[in-house]
């Protein structure tokens, strides 16, 4: 992620909520909307392609865990 987009991420996540309303107001008002038909389609690199036979073959890539048992490890 970009530095900028990190920035963006990090002010959004201390504003209020009303703050918060007012950027989304301006995103929806000032940008185009896009959609899953607008993202360029990319082949796997090597390194995705890792990934997914990893995925494939590793048995700890298919246990999963709810989200109650994560938040109860948190403890939120």
């Amino acid at each position: 992620m970009s530095a900028v987009k990190e920035r963006i991420l990090g002010a959004v996540t201390v504003m209020s909520e009303a703050d918060a309303e007012k950027v989304w107001k301006f995103v929806l008002d000032n940008l185009p909307s896009r959609s899953w038909e607008d993202l360029e389609e990319a082949a796997p690199d090597e390194w995705d392609l890792q990934m997914l036979e990893d995925i494939k073959q590793n048995p700890d890539c298919h246990e999963f865990v709810s989200q109650e048992e994560v938040l109860k490890e948190l403890g939120l």
